[in-house]
């Protein structure tokens, strides 16, 4: 940084002890940016209004961009005119919903994330087998209602270890464990192994339920607490896996941890006596959101951030198939 007449200007001793360490990788995961590119590529394909069932991803910044664009997020699809379009979001719905939009008419395109889609599969299969499933997850949560909805006969919500005393199956020997994609894997870990103690027969799903991105972005806050005086994530408070890297963070040893929906959420007294800052973002933020609050903290006498790579992400999802179709169509139509 430079003064107006080009002459270096000189750190003070305090700001020459500062340091940004910025989580890599963080932000976008290929489900979500599949998602986002579906509505914006529908709008363009068939103009507004179109519809979306829930917010496609949970950041209030994405939504409120897409509704400038001309998408209309409606909470039940009792709200969207028959025979109109309607995507549905990454977290996924329930074959109820499936069935309530062929009885309305209504053409849908299905964002679901492939991981998401996996645990439905996976549900099925359980349920298909005649196993009690324990969904490890959050109630009220969309992923947890759509994956509940496969099999809802079957299937019976665990939120934690403290549910576990309460669980009920009807043999012991058949009991499986699913979980929402987006938990913290230690915590989801603790709730296995108390479900496991009580079923030791308990069958684990093929693979693992928990994202990768999820993952990864919590082994990636896991490298930059230890130091940090302070750790901001970036990310929506419905937001589950931004929610949990907040707390990933203080048991990795941050010394403090917020969660921002953008830089003008930051508390100029988190700063006081702060050194080293580390910042990272949930799965479903836009990178300019953190960019914003890196020049939030430049403005304040912070330098810029050093990235530190804990994994590399490459892993890219198709659009849906319905979107593809048209997109297709279109592109033959007019050549």
């Amino acid at each position: 940084m430079s003064t107006d007449l080009g002459t270096p200007r000189v750190l003070s001793a305090d700001e020459a002890e500062r340091s940004v360490l910025l989580a890599a990788p963080r932000g976008y995961c290929a489900g979500v940016d599949r998602a986002v590119v579906t509505v914006e590529k529908a709008l363009d394909l068939y103009g507004s209004p179109v519809y979306v069932r829930k917010q496609i991803v949970h950041n209030k910044h994405v939504v409120a961009d897409l509704e400038s664009r001309g998408a209309v997020f409606v909470e039940e699809l009792s709200e969207v005119p028959a025979g109109e379009t309607v995507v549905f979001s990454a977290h996924g719905v329930s074959p109820e919903v499936h069935r309530e939009a062929e009885e309305r008419q209504l053409k849908t395109i299905d964002a679901t994330c492939p991981l998401v889609t996996k645990v439905h599969h996976e549900a099925k299969r359980f349920a298909a087998d005649d196993y009690d499933i324990l969904l490890i997850g959050h109630a009220g949560h969309e992923e947890v209602e759509g994956t509940a909805g496969e099999a809802p006969e079957h299937i019976q919500l665990v939120e934690g270890p403290a549910d576990v005393p309460g669980i009920v199956v009807r043999d012991p020997a058949r009991v499986a464990w699913l979980s929402q994609t987006t938990l913290s894997v230690d915590e989801t870990l603790e709730t296995v192994a108390a479900i496991r103690e009580r079923f030791p027969l308990l069958l684990d799903p093929p693979s693992d339920d928990i994202c990768y991105a999820t993952q990864n972005r919590q082994l990636a806050v896991k490298e930059i607490s230890s130091e940090a005086d302070l750790l901001i994530v970036v990310g929506s408070g419905n937001s589950s896996n931004s929610v949990r890297l907040v707390e990933v963070a203080l048991e990795a040893g941050a010394k403090a941890s917020y969660r921002v929906d953008d830089a003008s959420e930051i508390d100029e007294a988190w700063l006081e006596g702060v050194k080293t800052v580390s910042v990272t973002s949930g799965a479903s933020v836009p990178e300019s959101l953190v960019e914003e609050v890196l020049d939030y903290l430049s403005a304040r006498g912070y330098p810029d951030a050093k990235a530190v790579h804990s994994a590399e992400e490459s892993l890219i999802f198709s659009l849906p198939k319905e979107l593809r179709r048209d997109l297709k169509a279109a592109a033959k139509a007019t050549s």
